[in-house]
């Protein structure tokens, strides 16, 4: 059971600020955030995107991924939290809370 822990299981967050002045630096953007939606990660808000992945061993895979197709130019950040943290993020919509809900699928083969 502790392949299912909470405390073992891992979101991977990828936090973007990509420049969009010229027509390459717009297509560079776009190309990035196609390439990661292409690896499994969903819209959490605009240029923040999560994955969900089964382990840290998996988590770095996909960090790793992330990090090959980094555009040129901007600021990315990538945060690991277990599934316990991400659980515990409150979502706003003005003042007003909003259901946590999970983004995207949670499927793992056996």
């Amino acid at each position: 059971m502790d392949r299912f822990s909470e405390y073992r299981i891992m979101w991977v967050m990828v936090l973007y600020d990509l420049p969009t002045d010229t027509k390459a630096e717009r297509k560079a953007a776009a190309q990035f955030r196609k390439r990661i939606m292409g690896d499994g990660f969903t819209m959490f808000q605009f240029s923040a995107y999560v994955r969900h992945c089964a382990s840290r061993e998996n988590a770095d895979v996909h960090i790793k991924r992330v990090k090959s197709i980094l555009p040129a130019n901007g600021e990315i950040g990538i945060l690991c939290l277990t599934d316990k943290q991400f659980g515990e993020i409150e979502l706003f919509s003005g003042k007003k809370p909003q259901p946590t809900s999970t983004p995207g699928q949670q499927l793992e083969m056996f």
